[in-house]
């Protein structure tokens, strides 16, 4: 926040910023309202794979975000994408793994999401460590795993049978 609070001179309007943080966060909460029954009519799968659609726009939106605007619009997409990842992963693998390590299997969606954290951190750590700091770069750069996420949902995953 720092680097876009210095680029659009938000040192004067606090809750720009704060809108700015929290709006992945807000549109996660209300996505998640509905996600589960959007999942129900489309299926696991095709909303897996919305999911890495929207958090790779979302990543080339904040990438190239030219206003406060497109950076909103960015933070939307990816809470949207958050909403409907941790709604439907854990639906796809409750219905899709074997009984008895299904348990197991739906403890990888809260690791990864701890482990993406963690990872997201050090990396942003890492470019503030650069001569110039790029907050584009730190932001724009959850485009990279969202095409591994859209070629592991597209061509590995299949529908879930109890969802057929």
């Amino acid at each position: 926040m720092r680097y876009i609070k210095e680029e659009f001179h938000l040192e004067t309007n606090p809750s720009l910023e704060g809108l700015i943080v929290s709006m992945s966060f807000l549109t996660g909460t209300f996505a998640t309202i509905f996600a589960g029954t959007i999942s129900d009519m489309f299926g696991r799968r095709p909303m897996l794979i919305s999911s890495s659609l929207m958090f790779f726009s979302s990543g080339l939106v904040m990438l190239w975000a030219p206003n406060i605007p497109m950076i909103l619009l960015s933070r939307i997409l990816n809470g949207t994408g958050i909403a409907l990842t941790l709604t439907s992963a854990p639906l796809y693998i409750s219905e899709i793994a074997p009984p008895d390590i299904r348990g197991l299997l739906n403890t990888l969606p809260q690791l990864s999401c701890s482990s993406g954290m963690f990872l997201a951190y050090v990396l942003v750590f890492s470019f503030s460590l650069m001569d110039s700091p790029n907050w584009r770069g730190m932001l724009g750069i959850v485009s990279i795993p969202s095409i591994v996420y859209f070629f592991l949902a597209v061509f590995y995953l299949p529908e879930s049978p109890p969802w057929l």
